[in-house]
Protein backbone atom coordinates (compact mmCIF):
# COMPACT_ATOMS: atom_id res chain seq x y z
CA UNK A 1 0.00 0.00 0.00
CA UNK A 2 1.42 3.42 -0.98
CA UNK A 3 1.84 6.24 1.53
CA UNK A 4 -0.99 8.17 -0.12
CA UNK A 5 -3.33 5.17 0.00
CA UNK A 6 -2.47 4.67 3.68
CA UNK A 7 -3.30 8.30 4.46
CA UNK A 8 -6.59 8.02 2.57
CA UNK A 9 -7.54 4.86 4.46
CA UNK A 10 -6.61 6.44 7.78
CA UNK A 11 -8.67 9.54 6.97
CA UNK A 12 -11.61 7.35 5.99
CA UNK A 13 -11.51 5.36 9.23
CA UNK A 14 -10.85 8.26 11.61
CA UNK A 15 -12.19 11.40 9.94
CA UNK A 16 -8.99 13.23 10.89
CA UNK A 17 -7.26 15.73 8.57
CA UNK A 18 -4.67 14.86 5.91
CA UNK A 19 -1.76 16.41 7.81
CA UNK A 20 -2.67 14.72 11.11
CA UNK A 21 -3.01 11.34 9.37
CA UNK A 22 0.27 11.74 7.53
CA UNK A 23 2.15 12.67 10.72
CA UNK A 24 0.53 9.80 12.66
CA UNK A 25 1.56 7.29 10.00
CA UNK A 26 5.14 8.54 10.07
CA UNK A 27 5.19 8.28 13.86
CA UNK A 28 3.75 4.75 13.64
CA UNK A 29 6.21 3.71 10.91
CA UNK A 30 3.33 3.03 8.53
CA UNK A 31 1.33 0.84 10.94
CA UNK A 32 -2.33 1.77 10.45
CA UNK A 33 -3.59 0.41 13.79
CA UNK A 34 -0.82 2.22 15.66
CA UNK A 35 -1.57 5.41 13.70
CA UNK A 36 -5.25 5.20 14.68
CA UNK A 37 -4.20 4.84 18.31
CA UNK A 38 -1.88 7.87 18.01
CA UNK A 39 -4.70 9.97 16.52
CA UNK A 40 -7.07 8.90 19.28
CA UNK A 41 -4.52 9.87 21.93
CA UNK A 42 -4.09 13.24 20.25
CA UNK A 43 -7.85 13.47 20.07
CA UNK A 44 -8.01 13.24 23.84
CA UNK A 45 -5.66 16.21 24.06
CA UNK A 46 -7.73 18.21 21.58
CA UNK A 47 -10.98 17.23 23.23
CA UNK A 48 -9.80 18.30 26.68
CA UNK A 49 -9.13 21.84 25.39
CA UNK A 50 -12.68 22.04 24.03
CA UNK A 51 -14.42 20.97 27.25
CA UNK A 52 -14.26 24.46 28.79
CA UNK A 53 -16.48 25.84 26.03
CA UNK A 54 -20.28 26.09 26.16
CA UNK A 55 -22.40 23.32 24.64
CA UNK A 56 -25.94 24.70 24.54
CA UNK A 57 -27.09 23.08 21.31
CA UNK A 58 -27.66 19.43 20.51
CA UNK A 59 -30.42 16.86 20.36
CA UNK A 60 -32.81 14.95 22.58
CA UNK A 61 -33.58 11.32 21.76
CA UNK A 62 -36.39 9.14 23.11
CA UNK A 63 -36.13 5.33 22.86
CA UNK A 64 -38.20 2.47 24.18
CA UNK A 65 -41.76 1.20 24.19
CA UNK A 66 -45.00 1.81 26.09
CA UNK A 67 -43.70 -0.06 29.16
CA UNK A 68 -40.13 1.30 29.37
CA UNK A 69 -38.90 4.49 27.74
CA UNK A 70 -35.74 6.55 28.13
CA UNK A 71 -34.80 10.09 27.16
CA UNK A 72 -31.32 11.57 26.93
CA UNK A 73 -29.74 14.75 25.58
CA UNK A 74 -26.47 14.97 23.69
CA UNK A 75 -25.08 18.51 23.67
CA UNK A 76 -22.80 20.31 21.23
CA UNK A 77 -21.82 23.92 20.58
CA UNK A 78 -23.66 24.76 17.36
CA UNK A 79 -26.92 23.87 15.65
CA UNK A 80 -24.90 23.11 12.51
CA UNK A 81 -23.16 20.20 14.27
CA UNK A 82 -26.49 19.03 15.73
CA UNK A 83 -27.55 18.30 12.14
CA UNK A 84 -24.26 16.61 11.21
CA UNK A 85 -24.77 12.99 10.08
CA UNK A 86 -22.04 11.64 12.40
CA UNK A 87 -23.59 13.47 15.35
CA UNK A 88 -27.08 12.20 14.41
CA UNK A 89 -25.88 8.59 14.17
CA UNK A 90 -23.97 8.83 17.44
CA UNK A 91 -27.00 10.28 19.25
CA UNK A 92 -29.35 7.65 17.83
CA UNK A 93 -27.15 4.78 19.00
CA UNK A 94 -26.61 6.40 22.40
CA UNK A 95 -30.38 6.63 22.85
CA UNK A 96 -30.80 2.90 22.32
CA UNK A 97 -27.95 2.02 24.67
CA UNK A 98 -29.24 4.46 27.29
CA UNK A 99 -32.61 2.68 27.36
CA UNK A 100 -30.90 -0.71 27.75
CA UNK A 101 -28.92 0.52 30.80
CA UNK A 102 -31.90 2.45 32.24
CA UNK A 103 -30.12 5.83 32.16
CA UNK A 104 -27.21 4.65 34.32
CA UNK A 105 -24.45 7.01 33.14
CA UNK A 106 -21.60 4.87 34.48
CA UNK A 107 -22.88 1.82 32.61
CA UNK A 108 -23.57 3.93 29.53
CA UNK A 109 -19.99 5.24 29.32
CA UNK A 110 -18.46 1.75 29.37
CA UNK A 111 -21.05 0.19 27.05
CA UNK A 112 -19.75 -0.99 23.67
CA UNK A 113 -21.12 0.61 20.52
CA UNK A 114 -21.51 -1.09 17.13
CA UNK A 115 -17.90 -0.36 16.15
CA UNK A 116 -16.58 -2.24 19.20
CA UNK A 117 -15.43 0.87 21.09
CA UNK A 118 -17.03 2.15 24.28
CA UNK A 119 -19.33 5.16 24.41
CA UNK A 120 -16.57 7.19 26.11
CA UNK A 121 -14.05 6.28 23.41
CA UNK A 122 -16.48 7.12 20.61
CA UNK A 123 -17.32 10.42 22.28
CA UNK A 124 -13.64 11.40 22.32
CA UNK A 125 -13.26 10.39 18.68
CA UNK A 126 -16.34 12.40 17.69
CA UNK A 127 -15.04 15.51 19.48
CA UNK A 128 -11.73 15.15 17.67
CA UNK A 129 -13.42 14.62 14.30
CA UNK A 130 -16.06 17.37 14.54
CA UNK A 131 -14.00 19.90 16.47
CA UNK A 132 -16.62 20.93 19.03
CA UNK A 133 -17.33 20.24 22.66
CA UNK A 134 -19.81 17.36 22.87
CA UNK A 135 -21.26 16.12 26.14
CA UNK A 136 -23.84 13.62 27.37
CA UNK A 137 -26.40 15.57 29.38
CA UNK A 138 -29.58 14.85 31.31
CA UNK A 139 -31.31 11.50 31.05
CA UNK A 140 -34.10 9.52 32.66
CA UNK A 141 -35.82 6.17 32.25
CA UNK A 142 -39.50 5.71 33.08
CA UNK A 143 -40.94 2.22 33.53
CA UNK A 144 -44.64 1.38 33.77
CA UNK A 145 -45.59 -2.29 33.78
CA UNK A 146 -49.19 -1.53 34.79
CA UNK A 147 -50.32 0.89 32.13
CA UNK A 148 -48.70 3.00 29.39
CA UNK A 149 -46.02 5.54 28.55
CA UNK A 150 -46.63 8.39 26.08
CA UNK A 151 -44.02 10.53 24.35
CA UNK A 152 -43.82 13.76 22.41
CA UNK A 153 -41.07 15.30 20.28
CA UNK A 154 -41.08 19.00 19.43
CA UNK A 155 -38.84 20.68 16.82
CA UNK A 156 -38.04 17.31 15.27
CA UNK A 157 -34.75 17.09 13.36
CA UNK A 158 -35.06 13.46 12.29
CA UNK A 159 -37.31 10.58 13.41
CA UNK A 160 -37.20 10.53 17.25
CA UNK A 161 -34.41 13.13 17.42
CA UNK A 162 -35.59 16.60 18.44
CA UNK A 163 -34.85 19.78 20.37
CA UNK A 164 -37.45 19.05 23.05
CA UNK A 165 -38.72 15.71 24.30
CA UNK A 166 -41.36 14.62 26.78
CA UNK A 167 -42.04 11.24 28.36
CA UNK A 168 -45.10 10.80 30.56
CA UNK A 169 -46.44 7.72 32.34
CA UNK A 170 -50.16 7.18 32.89
CA UNK A 171 -51.74 4.56 35.12
CA UNK A 172 -55.29 3.31 34.46
CA UNK A 173 -57.43 0.19 34.67
CA UNK A 174 -58.52 -0.11 31.05
CA UNK A 175 -57.28 1.70 27.97
CA UNK A 176 -59.60 3.65 25.66
CA UNK A 177 -59.51 6.13 22.79
CA UNK A 178 -60.15 8.88 25.33
CA UNK A 179 -57.09 7.89 27.37
CA UNK A 180 -54.98 7.65 24.21
CA UNK A 181 -56.03 11.19 23.28
CA UNK A 182 -55.35 12.46 26.79
CA UNK A 183 -51.91 10.81 26.78
CA UNK A 184 -50.95 12.67 23.60
CA UNK A 185 -52.42 15.96 24.82
CA UNK A 186 -50.81 15.84 28.29
CA UNK A 187 -47.43 15.20 26.61
CA UNK A 188 -47.92 18.31 24.48
CA UNK A 189 -49.11 20.27 27.52
CA UNK A 190 -45.95 19.36 29.46
CA UNK A 191 -43.82 20.43 26.49
CA UNK A 192 -45.52 23.84 26.40
CA UNK A 193 -46.02 24.51 30.13
CA UNK A 194 -42.83 23.03 31.64
CA UNK A 195 -44.14 21.94 35.08
CA UNK A 196 -41.67 21.16 37.86
CA UNK A 197 -43.71 18.41 39.52
CA UNK A 198 -47.06 16.62 39.26
CA UNK A 199 -48.52 17.86 42.57
CA UNK A 200 -47.59 21.10 44.34
CA UNK A 201 -46.79 19.23 47.57
CA UNK A 202 -43.85 17.67 45.71
CA UNK A 203 -42.02 20.96 45.04
CA UNK A 204 -38.68 20.93 46.81
CA UNK A 205 -38.63 22.99 50.04
CA UNK A 206 -35.38 24.66 48.97
CA UNK A 207 -37.05 25.90 45.77
CA UNK A 208 -39.95 27.35 47.80
CA UNK A 209 -37.60 29.01 50.31
CA UNK A 210 -35.56 30.60 47.52
CA UNK A 211 -38.68 31.83 45.73
CA UNK A 212 -40.02 33.40 48.95
CA UNK A 213 -36.71 35.21 49.43
CA UNK A 214 -36.88 36.60 45.89
CA UNK A 215 -40.52 37.69 46.26
CA UNK A 216 -39.90 39.44 49.59
CA UNK A 217 -36.80 41.18 48.27
CA UNK A 218 -38.74 42.48 45.24
CA UNK A 219 -41.55 43.78 47.46
CA UNK A 220 -39.06 45.35 49.86
CA UNK A 221 -37.41 47.19 46.96
CA UNK A 222 -40.84 48.55 46.05
CA UNK A 223 -41.07 50.11 49.53
CA UNK A 224 -43.85 47.86 50.83
CA UNK A 225 -44.25 47.66 54.65
CA UNK A 226 -43.36 44.34 56.31
CA UNK A 227 -46.97 43.45 57.16
CA UNK A 228 -48.02 43.89 53.53
CA UNK A 229 -44.93 42.01 52.32
CA UNK A 230 -45.90 38.95 54.37
CA UNK A 231 -49.48 39.00 53.07
CA UNK A 232 -48.56 39.49 49.40
CA UNK A 233 -45.76 36.90 49.62
CA UNK A 234 -48.23 34.25 50.76
CA UNK A 235 -50.45 34.84 47.74
CA UNK A 236 -47.54 34.95 45.30
CA UNK A 237 -45.97 31.74 46.59
CA UNK A 238 -49.30 29.93 46.31
CA UNK A 239 -49.58 31.15 42.72
CA UNK A 240 -46.00 30.00 42.08
CA UNK A 241 -46.88 26.50 43.33
CA UNK A 242 -49.98 26.31 41.15
CA UNK A 243 -48.19 27.54 38.04
CA UNK A 244 -45.37 25.03 38.42
CA UNK A 245 -47.40 21.96 39.38
CA UNK A 246 -48.85 19.93 36.52
CA UNK A 247 -52.25 19.21 38.08
CA UNK A 248 -52.98 22.87 38.87
CA UNK A 249 -51.67 24.39 35.65
CA UNK A 250 -54.07 25.93 33.15
CA UNK A 251 -54.83 23.35 30.46
CA UNK A 252 -53.11 24.47 27.25
CA UNK A 253 -56.06 23.31 25.14
CA UNK A 254 -58.47 25.40 27.25
CA UNK A 255 -56.89 27.83 29.77
CA UNK A 256 -60.25 28.24 31.55
CA UNK A 257 -59.81 24.84 33.19
CA UNK A 258 -57.00 23.07 35.05
CA UNK A 259 -55.19 19.87 34.14
CA UNK A 260 -56.79 18.11 37.13
CA UNK A 261 -60.23 19.01 35.77
CA UNK A 262 -59.42 17.36 32.43
CA UNK A 263 -58.02 14.31 34.25
CA UNK A 264 -61.27 13.94 36.22
CA UNK A 265 -63.39 14.21 33.07
CA UNK A 266 -61.69 11.31 31.30
CA UNK A 267 -63.98 8.28 31.43
CA UNK A 268 -61.63 5.92 33.27
CA UNK A 269 -61.41 4.68 36.85
CA UNK A 270 -58.31 5.62 38.80
CA UNK A 271 -56.56 7.42 35.93
CA UNK A 272 -53.34 8.92 37.30
CA UNK A 273 -50.30 10.73 35.99
CA UNK A 274 -47.51 8.69 37.57
CA UNK A 275 -44.34 10.34 36.30
CA UNK A 276 -42.94 12.60 33.59
CA UNK A 277 -39.73 14.11 32.28
CA UNK A 278 -39.23 17.06 29.94
CA UNK A 279 -35.87 17.90 28.41
CA UNK A 280 -35.32 20.91 26.18
CA UNK A 281 -31.96 21.69 24.61
CA UNK A 282 -30.50 24.91 26.03
CA UNK A 283 -32.49 24.96 29.27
Amino acid sequence: MSDLESVKKLRSSTGAGFKDCNNALKEASGNLEKAIEILRIKGVSKASKKMSREANEGLVIICGDEKKTSIIEINCETDFVAKNEDFLNFTKEIGEINNSVSSNLDKLNISKMKNGLTVSQNLIDLISKIGEKITIGRSKTIENSKSKIFTYNHSVVKNNLSKLGVVVSLEFEQNSKEIEQFGKQISMHIAASNPMVIDKKDINDKVITKEIEIIKEELKNLGKPQQIIEKISLGKINKFKEDNSLLTQDWVMDPKIKVKDVLNKVDSKNLKIKDFIRIKIGE
